[in-house]
């Protein structure tokens, strides 16, 4: 039997999941949320196999319940799911922890598939553009916070003293980060930077 909770800020979807999936006699709805704190509450007390979250909820976002939720129930497996396809957001989901990703109006086949493939171990992305470098997945936070803010039009000595770190640790970084993302230069940093926002 595979233990779900269900996080959405409607109610009513909630209600529409539980009847989907109450005839299946391999899956069982556990518990469900309305926001985000709710959310890494009910892991907490029901330890599920899936969790099925909404992206976008009141007081802690899917992003960061789902850093939570890895944190205090490692076995668990997150599926987002969402009405809008926002390429940067489910990169964040996914470098957060998450399995796998669905549109809220899948059909009913495709949600089973989803759920089956993650419980077993694998990942569920069908839709992932291949045009985002999975490369910035290795980025650490630090590099992650810093490529933010040059991508907000920072300098090198405004970030170190917004971090309150040495310039030449955040050059090093810098270096770090081109290295990472294969970008040859400060222009090509920048570009990225610009065009790229990531979940800290």
């Amino acid at each position: 039997m595979i233990r779900i909770v269900i996080a959405e800020d409607h109610q009513s979807l909630i209600d529409g999941i539980k009847l989907l999936l109450e005839h299946q006699d391999w899956v069982e709805v556990v518990g469900q949320a309305n926001d985000g704190y709710e959310l890494v509450k009910q892991v907490f007390i029901n330890k599920p196999d899936i969790v099925l979250t909404d992206i976008r909820m009141p007081k802690i976002n899917g992003i960061s319940a789902t850093k939570q939720i890895k944190e205090i129930c490692p076995s668990c497996k997150v599926i987002a799911f969402s009405m809008f396809e926002q390429e940067d957001v489910i990169f964040q989901m996914k470098d957060a922890g998450a399995s796998g990703y669905l549109m809220k109006n899948a059909s009913l086949q495709t949600l089973l598939k989803a759920i089956k493939i993650v419980a077993e171990g694998e990942e569920y992305f069908p839709d992932l553009p291949k045009k985002i470098d999975e490369k910035a997945f290795h980025l650490s936070p630090r590099e992650k916070e810093i490529l933010n803010l040059i991508g907000s039009g920072m300098t090198t000595k405004e970030i170190a003293d917004k971090l309150s770190l040495s310039e030449m640790t955040v050059s090093t970084h810098r270096k770090n980060i081109c290295r990472k993302l294969n970008l040859e230069g400060r222009l090509e940093l920048i570009r990225y930077a610009t065009e790229n926002r990531f979940e800290v």
